[in-house]
């Protein structure tokens, strides 16, 4: 994803962050697991295992309410942008509260 101006220099491959405060995430997506968690970097994308399975959205809507309550913002304010039916997401997230993509260590 190309960067404009108006858009930060960050060293992070899988987080953009707008001059908005607007944070876009590439995301890899690891249905099925134990428990929802950030478990790392998966090339260039954040890799975030997600306890339902990939089934009927199941795990799409898990990505969903996990985001929104790490970023403490309303489900709305998460979108799933790209990558519905695929391991590899881009979501974005508008107006965050809180910043755990700072503390995620990666």
């Amino acid at each position: 994803m190309p960067r404009s101006s108006a858009e930060s220099q960050d060293a992070t491959p899988w987080r953009l962050i707008s001059a908005d405060g607007t944070i876009t995430l590439q995301v890899h997506a690891q249905p099925g697991a134990k428990r929802t968690e950030v478990v790392g970097v998966h090339g260039s994308a954040l890799k975030i295992r997600l306890a339902p399975p990939a089934v009927e959205g199941r795990a799409n809507d898990a990505l969903i309410v996990f985001l929104a309550a790490s970023f403490d913002v309303p489900r709305r304010n998460v979108t799933l942008i790209r990558g519905e039916a695929g391991r590899r997401k881009t979501v974005r997230i508008v107006s965050p509260v809180a910043r755990p993509d700072r503390d995620w260590g990666l």
